[in-house]
């Protein structure tokens, strides 16, 4: 069964944001757009490259009215001592969330129950806290900051315009579709 259209399910979670621990429950999504980025493991390898990224691109997403949210199953105390190790983490201003309990994991279905680990997987979630966008990847592969960007974009505007679609590659700015009769097999 897909996620799309779902809402959130309740959480209380602990997490490491700016030199200090922080509490966030599902209440604190609601109300904004949030990205919640599930990775494998702290002190890795591909990880830490997602993660720098995806600050690199945190002033943008936070223009857009978006909240960020990496989460691992490592604990909130891991997070800290990665953020003070790490130049690429050491940048991260983003909250970094625990889920020692795999909570979030089952809740969102990226749990690799065997290694007691997370699949990568992104999460968009409308400010209903409602999932409009996810992907998960290999744990090879990692993931691209500047495309989310687009995705959230995307579902921004058609949120905001009820009855258009955006199509393939749309931009911001560019020309959306309007579905109807008229277009069936003009496309």
């Amino acid at each position: 069964m897909s996620l799309i259209g779902t809402e959130i399910k309740p959480f209380k979670v602990t997490g490491y944001r700016n030199g200090e621990f922080v509490e966030v429950t599902d209440a604190d999504l609601k109300g904004k757009w949030s990205v919640l980025c599930f990775y494998p493991a702290d002190f890795s390898f591909v990880c830490p490259t997602e993660l720098e990224d995806l600050q690199d691109q945190y002033e943008t997403l936070k223009s857009l009215g978006v909240e960020v949210y990496s989460i691992s199953t490592d604990t909130h105390f891991t997070h800290k001592a990665w953020h003070d190790a790490s130049p690429a983490i050491g940048k991260i201003t983003y909250t970094m969330l625990s889920d020692a309990a795999h909570t979030l994991s089952r809740n969102f279905e990226v749990l690799i129950e065997s290694q007691g680990i997370a699949e990568r997987g992104t999460f968009v979630l409308d400010p209903d806290g409602v999932i409009q966008v996810y992907e998960i990847h290999a744990d090879g592969i990692g993931r691209d900051a500047s495309t989310l960007v687009n995705k959230i974009k995307a579902a921004q505007y058609v949120r905001n315009h009820p009855g258009e679609v955006c199509p393939a590659k749309w931009k911001e700015g560019e020309k959306t579709l309007k579905p109807s009769l008229d277009l069936v097999g003009k496309i």
